[in-house]
């Protein structure tokens, strides 16, 4: 009996809890939404050093979401693969002016 229960709470805790998933949803909901940010920016923004930097602060806080991501992923025995191709957008504006 005592090795049924130890089975079973150590299948628990190796699962994701209710808060970690909502956690995950949530930060898959910021990526997005950093991913629309960035597109919009490179888009529609003044290529100038203020915005290369908010640009980069983007990048940052997209890559640690992601990381996250992909751990929870792999903690829940989820896969799906992310691809974040925005660095080379990001970069492309480097050495402008604010004009």
């Amino acid at each position: 009996m005592r090795q049924i229960v130890e089975t079973i709470e150590a299948d628990v805790q190796s699962r994701p809890s209710a808060i970690e998933f909502e956690m995950a949803y949530q930060a898959r909901i910021a990526i997005d939404r950093i991913k629309f940010a960035i597109k919009h920016a490179d888009q529609f923004g003044k290529p100038c050093d203020a915005m290369r930097e908010a640009g980069m602060q983007l990048l940052d806080a997209l890559q640690r979401l992601e990381s996250l991501d992909r751990r929870f992923q792999a903690r829940s025995g989820i896969a799906t693969p992310r691809m974040n191709g925005n660095s080379r957008e990001a970069n492309s504006n480097a050495g402008r002016e604010c004009q």
